[in-house]
Parts: structure tokens; sequence; C-alpha cells
């Protein structure tokens, strides 16, 4: 593993996805415990993709599933696409598979959207105050996840904060439903003061295709991709890669 600073981003670079997601557990278990003992819980916004779901599925084995107090716990959706939670295509439900229903959180730790199939307007504004009253803030305060996983899309998008869309500019509602053009649809997702809010920001890069979105993001700043909008007001903000992701950058 190497780390390094590029445009005050903290940058760890991995061999491969593997080492990169026991890395992750490791903190995960670290930051839970740490936010527990401060503030009596851990509240967590995770993300969808290939190489969460690989690290969904490590915290749900030994020693983590055991050792994370899991019933102070708190999960939410960064985004979610507009489909039944049955849906192949739901991050709720690869994450269901991955990990709730293996480890045992409360049910009612586990926040996934509703009617997001239906109403994404709707769903969007209803996950907003469910978000509020799990946090207990007013609605002139943003919550403080303390831990916030993204993704990076072949576009420079995360969360579903897509190039040339309305949520880039949003920046009173903290969740909203955003239509996505090239899909023809909507996506639910976080806006950037809530993810600016956060205490711990990673995103999870991995494999041989990200790899020139990936220098473009932290090379080319002057390009304003979704990504390199993020910019936490008081917390970090780290990327955890692999060595086929980062083939492309500037040693």
């Amino acid at each position: 593993m190497v780390s390094a600073n590029r445009l005050n981003n903290q940058i760890e670079i991995f061999d491969n996805d593997t080492q990169l997601v026991e890395a992750l557990a490791q903190r995960f278990e670290e930051l839970a415990a740490a936010a527990i003992k401060e503030r009596g819980r851990f509240i967590v916004s995770l993300s969808g993709g290939s190489t969460p779901k690989i690290f969904y599925e490590r915290l749900a084995e030994k020693p983590y599933a055991a050792k994370i107090a899991w019933d102070k716990v708190l999960f939410f959706l960064g985004d979610e696409r507009c489909v039944a939670h049955d849906h192949p295509d739901s991050n709720f439900g690869m994450i269901k598979r991955a990990l709730f229903s293996k480890v045992p959180i409360p049910d009612g730790n586990i926040f996934p959207t509703v009617n997001q199939d239906k109403d994404p307007d709707q769903a969007a504004r209803q996950y907003e105050e469910t978000l509020r009253r799990a946090f207990k803030c007013g609605d002139d305060e943003v919550p403080n996840f303390d831990l916030i996983l993204l993704g990076l899309g072949p576009d420079g998008h995360t969360a579903s904060l897509f190039p040339e869309t309305k949520a880039l500019k949003e920046f009173k509602k903290l969740y909203v439903a955003n239509f996505i053009p090239k899909f023809d649809g909507n996506r639910l997702t976080m806006t950037y003061p809530l993810i600016d809010a956060g205490r711990q920001i990673y995103f999870i890069v991995t494999g041989d295709t990200k790899a020139s979105i990936l220098k473009d993001v932290l090379e080319k700043p002057d390009r304003q991709l979704p990504s390199q909008v993020v910019q936490p007001r008081s917390g970090n903000l780290g990327w955890l890669l692999d060595r086929a992701a980062v083939r492309l950058l500037k040693q």
C-alpha cells in the first residue's frame, strides 16, 4: 500500500481490490468503535457498485461480523435507482443480500428509500425527512455522517450526481430525485451539502476501466467533474485505489 497527497486528497494505493477491501473493513471497525464511544452510534452512507459489494460481503464474515456493535450502527443509502428493491439494479437490494441479511442489524437501523419506483420526487422528500428524524436535526441543519462511501463513474459522476444534471446545483435539499438524460429516468441521490458534511468520506475506485477518468479527476481540476466538487467542510476526504486504477497517474 502507498500513501500520497494530491490536490488536498489523501490517496492510498493498494495492490488489488482484496487488500483495499480488507483495509476498509478494518477502518470501518475502528471508525464504528470510535463513533459509538463518543456519540453512542455510528451512522453510515453506503454506495452501490462491485467493489463496495465485496466490502459488504467481507464485513459479514469473521472477524468483523462478530466484533462490530451492529445494534449501534445506522445505515443509509447515498443514492438509489428508481426501481423496486427486489430489482437486480437496486443498490439496497444488493446491500441487503451482501450484508444486512447476514449480520444482526436491527431492522430499525436500516433506512431504505420508499416508493422510489413509483414517485421519485416524493421518495426523495420522504428520505430527507427520514434523515432529519434519525439525526434529530432541524430544517436549517445538515446532518454529519460518520462515514460516507462514494464511487466514481466513467463520466466522473459520484453517488447519482451526473454531469450536467439539476442536482449539481441543489444546495438546500439534502436528498433529491435527479433526472439523468442518458438513462431517460430518475435516480435518488444525496446532494453536495450532505456529502460535504461527512466526517470521513472515502472514494473507492478499482479496476483498469477507471484509470482514464481517475486521471482526469485527480490531475485536471479545471474539468469540474461532479466527483471533483466534493469538498468536506471539516471532515476528511480519502481515495482508496488499486494499482489497476492508478496506472495512468503521474508518479
